[in-house]
């Protein structure tokens, strides 16, 4: 693999981030920098929520969400939901999604955190083979999702 750094995002990192996500979800609406300025600083202001990112040359070129829970069950210990994973297609199968998700687990596992969990939309084989090599397992639990429109 290639010299990568991960860590967490950067407030000015916004435009460079929702470049790579128009590759998560192509046909979202392209969103204005400056009109989700206060969104944006809302996230970046939220203990709750961490955006990890792989930087390669100076280029974002992975990145995933992970989100802690606070939780009255297991011993009141928190829990982690990781989402929007998603990697350059030129910087793919190098090491760079596995080293961002394995940054939130260890966040989540530093913060007390008795589990993380990780859903995908994908039915490429490909994707699943990834997030097992990455430590997740399927079938553990079954994903319901309502999809507001």
């Amino acid at each position: 693999m290639a010299n990568a750094f991960v860590r967490l995002i950067n407030k000015n990192e916004l435009p460079e981030l929702l470049l790579l996500y128009k590759q998560l979800n192509s046909d979202d609406p392209d969103l204005n920098v400056d009109d989700i300025q206060d969104h944006w600083n809302e996230i970046m202001n939220d203990k709750m929520m961490k955006i990890i990112v792989a930087e390669h040359e100076g280029k974002i070129v992975s990145s995933c969400v992970l989100v802690l829970i606070r939780n009255l069950t297991r011993g009141a210990r928190p829990y982690g939901l990781i989402e929007n994973v998603i990697t350059d297609a030129d910087h793919r199968r190098r090491g760079y999604g596995q080293l961002v998700l394995q940054n939130a687990v260890d966040f989540a596992k530093d913060f007390g955190c008795y589990k993380v969990m990780l859903m995908t939309s994908s039915r490429i084989e490909g994707t699943h083979d990834f997030y097992e090599n990455c430590g997740f397992k399927k079938g553990d639990k079954t994903g319901y999702i309502i999809k507001m429109n």
